[in-house]
Formats: structure tokens, C-alpha cells, sequence
């Protein structure tokens, strides 16, 4: 009896010991938080006051920077002003021609800088033969204008350049190009088919000066007829070097038909 005594009072005063170091931790991890809230207060206190500083700071270099811009525009003329503000865009416009070069340089078109703007040099070809060469000296002024050319003078220039220059001035150099490539190409046709077939052709081939309109006659002798045709070539689309109407009469028996397809004598087929 008197051993369970023991033990029994041994336990509780154990757990009684265990209970109260319990308490003692929990009062000083509170006590510890206590000690900690002013210091982190103070922290914040200070963060603050040094992020106030530095607005006031920024707020002060702003109203200086303010002040120093107002006073040198108080000194200059709205027409220098707006010279200067011209003059960037006219330079912003000459690095956009460099690029537009440098782009189309495997195209045809190559250029170089001059003192007023820039000389436009278009090149024409067909199929792999290279042909005429016309420039455009444009002024790079407000507005873009077109100072010396040699562009035939049945190449709608005008307007192309109404439509395009202004706004556009890639769009204008290609829309060019497609006009001066096709109409090279047209011509190169037409003197390869006067000096190559000239067997088979009856009398001079006739053409108006855009060669977009191309007339003549050629003869075939099958068993040893002759059997004449006159032949009628029209490219209603000014930048292609394909006609889109081809009429070809025959003289012995009055039968005319209209193809729309490539004419074989011109060229190799694609």
C-alpha cells in the first residue's frame, strides 16, 4: 500500500513539473513577442519615413527638371520649334528609305544616298535576262517629291505617286517595279519574236508603245502549203508580261477564236 502511495505521488509531482515548465515556455514566448512588436514598429517607422524622403527627393528633381524645360523653350520660336521637329522627321525618313534599299536590294531595286534624298535606281529582267535600267531621284523634303526620273512616259508615274508616295514609299517603289519589270519584259518579247521568228512572220509586227497591244501576221505551211494568220495579242494588265487576250484570225478560211493562254513562240514555258 504504501509503495503505491509512492508511486502515485511521484507521477503527479512529475506531471506537475512537466504542467508548469509548459507555462513558464508559453509566458516567455509571449513575453518575447511583447518585446519584439516595438522593434518591428520602429522598423516600419523608419521604412517610412525613408520611402516620404525620397518622394519629396523625386518630387523636387521633377519641378527642377520641369522649370529648366520651360525656360529653354521660353528662349526658342515656335518656327524653330518646328524646324527642329521636321528636321527629325525628315531624318526618321531617310533611315526608313536606307532600310527600304537594304531590303530590296535582291529585288531590282538599289539606291544611294544624296544630298537632297536619295537616288532610286530600278532594275528590270526577264527570266534571267536583264534588261533596262531606269532612276528616280527623290527629295527627302515635306512632302517626299520626285526631283529628275526616267520613267517612259506611258508609265503612270503621276499616279503611282499620288497614290503611294506619301504614304507609302515601299509600296510606291514595288508598285513601280512591277510597272517598268512587266513593261521590259513585254518589249523584250516582241523583239525576240521579230528577230528570232522572222521566217514566219508576213510583214512588220506592230505594237503601240507600252507593247501591251501587239499585232502581226505569221504563216505555217503544212505539206507544203502556206496558210497565213494574223495574230492579236492584248495584256489588259499593265504589270504582267502574260496577254490575257489572244485573238488569232486565219485569212483562207475566215474562222476567228480567242484564246486566253501564253503565247508559244515567246519565251520558255514555266
Amino acid at each position: 500500500m504504501e509503495l503505491a502511495n509512492t508511486l502515485r505521488q511521484d507521477g503527479e509531482s512529475r506531471g506537475g513539473v512537466l504542467a508548469h515548465l509548459e507555462r513558464l515556455e508559453t509566458q516567455v514566448s509571449k513575453s518575447r513577442k511583447k518585446l519584439e512588436e516595438p522593434q518591428n514598429a520602429q522598423a516600419l517607422e523608419a521604412r517610412i519615413h525613408e520611402l516620404k524622403r525620397l518622394r519629396d527627393k523625386l518630387r523636387a528633381e521633377v519641378k527642377q527638371r520641369q522649370a529648366r524645360v520651360k525656360a529653354s523653350t521660353a528662349n526658342v520660336e515656335p518656327d524653330q520649334i518646328l524646324e527642329i521637329s521636321e528636321q527629325e522627321i525628315l531624318e526618321r525618313k531617310q533611315e526608313n528609305m536606307k532600310a527600304i534599299l537594304q531590303a530590296y536590294r535582291f529585288t531590282g531595286i538599289s539606291g544611294k544616298l544624296t544630298s537632297r534624298g536619295v537616288c532610286v535606281c530600278i532594275s528590270t529582267a526577264f527570266e534571267g535576262n536583264l534588261l533596262d535600267s531606269y532612276f528616280v531621284d527623290l527629295v527627302m523634303e515635306k512632302p517626299l517629291w520626285i526631283h529628275h526620273h526616267s520613267v517612259p512616259v506611258f508609265i503612270p508615274l503621276e499616279e503611282i505617286s499620288a497614290k503611294y508616295l506619301q504614304t507609302n514609299t515601299r509600296h510606291f517603289l514595288f508598285v513601280l517595279w512591277e510597272y517598268l519589270n512587266a513593261y521590259s519584259g513585254r518589249k523584250y518579247q516582241a523583239e525576240r519574236l521579230q528577230s528570232d521568228f522572222a521566217a514566219f512572220l508576213v510583214g512588220p509586227l506592230q505594237r503601240n508603245s507600252l507593247c501591251n497591244l501587239l499585232s502581226f501576221t505569221y504563216k505555217v505551211k503544212p505539206e507544203g502549203q502556206s496558210f497565213p494568220f494574223c495574230a492579236r495579242l492584248l495584256y489588259k494588265d499593265l504589270t504582267t508580261t502574260l496577254p490575257t487576250d489572244v485573238t488569232v484570225t486565219s485569212q483562207v478560211h475566215r474562222h476567228q477564236s480567242s484564246f486566253s493562254l501564253q503565247f508559244v513562240f515567246i519565251g520558255n514555258p514555266s
